[in-house]
């Protein structure tokens, strides 16, 4: 089915403003996918806050044009799946990382992150990355660490005379018993 103009640009625009908006994007060959397989995929991708969408690479190039996306230009070619996330920078790559483990024919091609087109072999890397709730845990942790052991320092003298005091009152004890 051809494409009208009109509708060309509305998915233009559409990919533009997910673009404009994202923190990662991951394009993937879907070469080979059954339409259910294809379906889960997209139930996963929305399930994870993912922005996934077939586009054909002309209006793809048209609409990461302006964005920092702009770097995944070259590799597209064949037939790709985008996925934006605006959220977490580490769910696309983890959504098709996890995908590919059950389904052989999808292959990631391109991973943009931060305006910067990385290599197909640091997937697992970005795929690692903490998510949000996460890394504000680990920055937390870090934070309250110094505290802590500023108090359990500060609390060590009082804690070992109480120590003594109670070594000293049994030795007490054991003596008049």
């Amino acid at each position: 089915m051809a494409l009208r103009l009109d509708d060309k640009k509305a998915i233009v625009a559409e990919v533009a403003s997910v673009a404009a908006n994202a923190v990662s994007a991951v394009a993937a060959e879907y070469r080979g996918l059954t339409v259910t397989e294809m379906n889960e995929l997209r139930v996963k991708a929305r399930e994870a806050g993912i922005y996934l969408r077939v586009v054909r690479n002309t209006l793809a190039r048209r609409a990461v044009e302006n964005t920092e996306f702009s770097c995944l230009s070259e590799a597209l070619v064949g037939p790709l799946v985008l996925a934006f996330s605006e959220n977490e920078p580490g769910s696309p790559a983890r959504l098709f990382r996890d995908y590919s483990k059950q389904c052989d024919q999808l292959k990631v091609k391109a991973i943009a992150l931060g305006g910067e087109l990385l290599d197909v072999s640091r997937l697992d890397a970005v795929a690692t990355l903490p998510t949000k709730d996460e890394a504000i845990a680990k920055l937390m942790a870090a934070m309250q660490a110094p505290i802590t052991q500023f108090v359990r320092t500060a609390a060590e003298p009082t804690s070992k005379l109480v120590r003594t005091f109670a070594a000293y009152r049994d030795k007490k004890q054991s003596e008049t018993n």
